[in-house]
């Protein structure tokens, strides 16, 4: 075990944990609701630290990143844990297996050896990924802190729900963060994530002010989130509250875990939704999980210049140097 950051010291020997939007009150011998940080005679401590569940090289674009490092790949970490309980999770067997099983594996793989291991690939950055970083933030901010001494960038894929005390904490270290903003609907978020949408929209907002490279994706369940008018709402949030310049990529679901009875995204749905996205004036908006699809394409927003192109996760670049090589606007992409 590995002493926790972020909590409080309450009465009967009770803590409350402020990592996530949670703040979960635990009670002594008793587990926050992730399951991976436990209250021992008054502290709090964490039961996945050096405990990797997954360590693989990826390309950069799995995450999704499609303007930061393209064309990289990164070695990607994560615990077991979850601070959510979405009903259509794609890692659900490693993210729920605290809370579902009781168990918590890992191998062991301390930051150090992560390090050592993204320059022995020769890979430029580490991803916090799979599951939710959050709940194993010391385990990432000891590798992050080492990584960043090395040279290599950090990005971490997440759910967004933590906390702004959290955020502050690893913001220094951090890069780039691809959020999930899964829905624009707070009854949806609890129904199908068991959380609340407000303090996502916080964490989006906030990450923004810290000057981290940021990029949205919203995964498309068919009944859920092509409810109403919620791409339009989802899309100027995002030109509104963060940039027109932020990517927005807009995935495809396939049936998952509890929601086998769900059908596929129909592509035309996925099409329709970046549509609207461009109408509001983003920039940059992308049809995800269509490989080969032309949406997941990178046009320049000037003169529509074909800029990068994906056909699943092989690229091709014909920017220079982050500019469009007809008109010369910048594409606002981080390259190094």
């Amino acid at each position: 075990m590995y002493k926790a950051l972020l909590y409080k010291k309450l009465p009967e020997n009770k803590v409350q944990c402020n990592l996530c939007a949670r703040r979960c009150v635990i009670a002594e011998e008793k587990c926050g609701f992730c399951g991976v940080r436990k209250n021992e005679k008054g502290k709090l401590y964490s039961l996945v630290y050096s405990k990797a569940i997954a360590a693989h090289l990826d390309p950069i674009e799995k995450k999704p990143f499609f303007h930061f490092l393209p064309g990289s790949y990164s070695l990607s970490i994560a615990t077991v844990g979850c601070n959510m309980t979405c009903l259509h999770c794609q890692n659900a067997d490693i993210s729920q297996m605290p809370r579902e099983t009781g168990e918590i594996l890992g191998q062991d793989l301390p930051p150090e050896e992560i390090v050592k291991k993204a320059i022995s690939y020769k890979v430029p950055s580490i991803s916090y990924t799979y599951t939710e970083p959050t709940i194993f933030i010391e385990y990432a901010l000891d590798t992050m802190k080492l990584a960043k001494k090395q040279g290599l960038k950090n990005n971490w894929v997440t759910n967004g729900y933590m906390t702004r005390e959290a955020l502050e904490t690893v913001a220094p270290y951090l890069d780039a963060a691809n959020v999930d903003l899964k829905f624009f609907r707070d009854e949806l978020y609890q129904k199908i994530c068991g959380v609340k949408l407000q303090p996502v929209l916080e964490s989006l907002k906030l990450m923004k002010k810290l000057k981290i490279h940021l990029e949205v994706t919203t995964l498309v369940i068919p009944g859920y989130t092509d409810r109403g008018n919620q791409f339009g709402e989802i899309a100027r949030f995002i030109k509104n509250e963060l940039s027109a310049t932020t990517a927005w990529h807009i995935s495809r679901f396939f049936p998952t875990y509890k929601m086998l009875e769900v059908p596929p995204t129909p592509p035309e749905i996925i099409h329709r939704a970046a549509e609207i996205g461009k109408k509001e004036g983003l920039k940059y908006v992308y049809a995800g999980n269509l490989p080969g699809d032309r949406g997941e394409n990178t046009y320049c927003p000037k003169c529509k210049e074909l800029v990068i192109q994906r056909i699943g996760y092989e690229i091709k670049r014909f920017d220079k140097d982050g500019f469009c090589p007809k008109c010369g606007e910048e594409i606002d992409l981080v390259l190094k």
